[in-house]
């Protein structure tokens, strides 16, 4: 007999991507995820996922090069530097018009709502809405605006929502927190991409962050005119010439030096390693409190079973790295299951 199982998906960004790995998994195990709650790209893969159009999302983002990715990003200073909009519309083409209460099963988004300094949870209504008021992550994308409320990225107050699934009376609780400070041992897979064009989509995203302080018409053009190089500079490029230096793909993990300093929990800080811009300040800051938030949410309910995703795998705007993460996911998925399993029938 299938174990019904309360999905959880907590926020991260890009990382987000792992969710799918982890619900591949799930699913060739023979699990039945009967429900499912959702933060910033938890609720986006959760919904899609509700929606029944989890395959045809992952075959779009599994197709995004660096360049594809750039023509998603549509520059604003409205609160956000990207307005959002070719992201979210490319998604709701693919799960169309839907509200959550017709969706087969049950799901929940969490949001926050600045205006009175509250959680929100979208149980009904448009689902296209919930998930984009769900993924506003402050300072990246435009907050969404709903009557006198304004609604950020669930992360803020609850970045891993367990309780919406407390009371769903399923077999098991499965939470995937994306912020874990440990799984030392994960990597991510390489997959080789022209380097050139990376380095030059890095720069573009620091700029972002760099000239948030600018006047907003000032940076914005700016920005336009660096985008339209860049996308120029691209169209030159072989798509499918690859790099010669795989390693130049995702950071070396740092050497543990004796007589490096260490935090208060004993691991050790990493010289010269900090944000380079305003945004990924910002991002930083926010993923700190997050990791925080994760921690309380777990030891208050914790589930029967926590999927660990390591937030060091990848930076927070690396969208163009889902095939890597959802093979990440599913690895980790597989790990820890193994892991429950064997427990349960020894």
């Amino acid at each position: 007999m299938k174990k019904r199982v309360a999905l959880v998906l907590g926020s991260g960004g890009a990382r987000g991507y792992a969710h799918i790995g982890v619900i591949e998994e799930l699913e060739r195990r023979g699990y039945d995820i009967a429900c499912i709650a959702g933060c910033s790209m938890g609720a986006v893969v959760g919904g899609i996922y509700a929606a029944g159009k989890l395959d045809e999302y992952r075959d779009w983002i599994e197709s995004l090069d660096y360049l594809d990715v750039l023509r998603l990003v549509d520059v604003s200073f409205r609160l956000g530097a990207i307005r959002g909009e070719k992201v979210f519309g490319q998604i709701r083409k693919i799960v169309g018009e839907i509200n959550i209460e017709d969706l087969r099963i049950p799901y929940t988004a969490v949001a926050t709502d600045l205006t009175n300094q509250q959680e929100i949870w979208f149980q009904e209504g448009c689902l296209h809405q919930a998930m984009r008021a769900s993924a506003a992550i402050p300072s990246l994308f435009t907050p969404v605006m709903q009557g006198n409320r304004m609604l950020v990225d669930g992360g803020i107050l609850n970045p891993l929502p367990i309780v919406p699934v407390v009371s769903s009376h399923c077999d098991l609780i499965i939470a995937v927190n994306l912020n874990s400070t440990n799984q030392r041992h994960y990597q991510m897979p390489v997959i080789q991409r022209p380097a050139a064009f990376k380095s030059r989509f890095d720069n573009l995203i620091n700029s972002l962050g760099s000239k948030m302080p600018f006047r907003r018409n000032q940076a914005e053009k700016l920005l336009l005119l660096e985008k339209e190089a860049l996308m120029a500079e691209a169209a030159e490029i072989n798509p499918w010439v690859e790099s010669a230096d795989p390693e130049a793909q995702q950071p070396a993990a740092a050497p543990e030096r004796d007589g490096a300093p260490k935090s208060a929990t004993g691991s050790f800080i990493i010289d010269n390693v900090g944000p380079a811009s305003l945004l990924d300040l910002i991002n930083q800051s926010f993923e700190v409190m997050q990791t925080s938030l994760a921690q309380y949410k777990i030891a208050g309910y914790p589930p029967d079973i926590l999927i660990n995703v390591p937030k060091r795998v990848c930076r927070f705007f690396e969208f163009y790295k889902a095939p890597e993460l959802i093979a990440l996911g599913r690895e980790i998925a597989r790990d820890t299951l193994d892991r429950y399993e064997n427990e349960r029938e020894s």
